[in-house]
């Protein structure tokens, strides 16, 4: 199997960069993920935890204005 992944890989990495990044989204897609329901869970988990966090102090809230002002300027 090691083989095999290795012929496969050589390749792969021979293809060109576009080819790559589409096979690379194809194996992704393959991998076993989390349904949407337990991505909207997830997330709704990570909500609550951050707004915790923000009311404990122990995070600091950043306005969107602010978030876009810098990445403008990056």
């Amino acid at each position: 199997m090691i083989r095999q992944t290795a012929k496969v890989a050589k390749v792969a990495l021979a293809l060109p960069p576009r080819s790559r990044a589409k096979l690379a989204e194809q194996l992704l897609q393959s991998l076993d993920s989390p349904n949407q329901e337990e991505l909207d869970t997830l997330w709704a988990d990570e909500a609550e935890a951050r707004v915790i966090a923000c009311r404990r102090g122990e995070m600091k809230a950043i306005s969107a204005r602010e978030v876009f002002r810098k990445l403008r300027t990056r």
